[in-house]
């Protein structure tokens, strides 16, 4: 089988890496992967073959024949099975050099978020809607991302199946180490990730435990207001960490994962966590409480509820429980997050979809 793997550009965002990593497995399990990106990127991306880029112009993405006719002509060279787009503006590039083009092979959209958090005018729904009309089939992260899709676009029921992010655990050490006095959060300064609350939230732990620091892992649009922010509140023990490659070892020093997020999909950074023993907190939205099951495998919080998630982060310092749960939750990534089982799930719908199309 032939598997185009479709991403916006080289950066260290889940839906990139998790593309690679798939593409990878795909790979050793006999399979031709080509990872393809529209946009510019100098990031180094952990995929083992060939990666082209279009090298195309962000400020292009809502009309670009030429960037349309570029992916035809790669399609028609290396002619895959299967071609994954892996975020909106991938499915935009796709579905009109497609239209426009007319090459063959199955187009697959795979959906990581709360789609409806984002579609809200009707003239955008609509123009999603015609879009998704011409894909193939859809795959979603989780049964609150594909319950939230099909409620917005139910012309869709028929052509979407879960499958979820996993991890390369063969390749992750996840082994006891000492456990400093901080609390991590990994993602980017996006209002999504609602790290403005963050901080406060942060300030009454600290009231606590004052000794603790707050370690931000990401980049983004917003940093720089975050990081304003901090100053005008006189928050001591916040770092910045910029881009890291380094994240397993942050979170073997770290005390836990807060995750207030507003919106998410399957976030695979909670999945990593639980493969580190690292206690997660995190607000329930999207997916999150398909695997953050409160007091069984993590701390899970109702949305906005800050007093709540306060509370949970204090129980985790004071030792409530801990051990235990976070022994759930690494069992339950080692037997269900398995890249190499998420793979083999992938690789049977794409034969299905293929052999159904024959």
């Amino acid at each position: 089988m032939r598997i185009i793997q479709l991403i916006q550009r080289p950066q260290l965002r889940g839906a990139e890496h998790f593309a690679c990593q798939l593409g990878n497995q795909l790979q050793t399990q006999g399979h031709e992967v080509f990872l393809v990106s529209i946009f510019s990127g100098d990031t180094q991306l952990p995929f083992n073959g060939l990666h082209i880029s279009l090298n195309r112009k962000f400020t292009y993405r809502l009309f670009d024949i030429r960037g349309w006719y570029r992916l035809a002509k790669i399609i028609k060279c290396y002619k895959p099975d299967v071609v994954q787009a892996n975020t909106a503006d991938t499915l935009k590039y796709a579905v009109f050099s497609r239209l426009f083009f007319g090459w063959q092979g199955l187009l697959i959209y795979r959906n990581a978020s709360m789609v409806s958090s984002y579609i809200k005018s009707p003239v955008v729904r609509l123009f999603n809607d015609f879009l998704f009309s011409r894909v193939d089939h859809i795959i979603s992260v989780c049964q609150a991302t594909c319950a939230d899709f099909i409620r917005l676009f139910p012309n869709t029921r028929s052509k979407v199946t879960v499958l979820p992010v996993g991890l390369e655990i063969g390749k992750q050490q996840a082994v006891e180490t000492i456990r400093g006095d901080r609390l991590l959060h990994i993602g980017g300064f996006t209002f999504e990730k609602n790290h403005s609350r963050l901080l406060h939230i942060f300030q009454r732990i600290q009231q606590h435990h004052p000794q603790l620091e707050l370690w931000l892992a990401g980049d983004g649009p917003l940093k720089n207001a975050i990081y304003h922010e901090v100053a005008a509140m006189e928050l001591d023990g916040v770092k910045f960490l910029g881009t890291r490659h380094d994240v397993v070892e942050l979170m073997l020093t770290s005390k836990a994962l807060l995750l207030p997020s507003m919106i998410e999909g399957l976030p695979a950074v909670i999945l990593e966590a639980m493969y580190c023993r690292l206690p997660v907190v995190a607000y329930d939205v999207g997916g999150i409480g398909e695997v953050v099951k409160n007091n069984e495998t993590g701390w899970l919080v109702e949305k906005g509820d800050e007093d709540a998630f306060v509370h949970a982060v204090l129980g985790v310092l004071n030792g409530d429980s801990v051990e235990k749960i976070i022994d759930n939750a690494h069992k339950m990534i080692v037997s269900k997050y398995d890249n190499l089982i998420i793979a083999k799930k992938f690789e049977h719908l794409y034969n299905n979809l293929i052999n159904s199309n024959i």
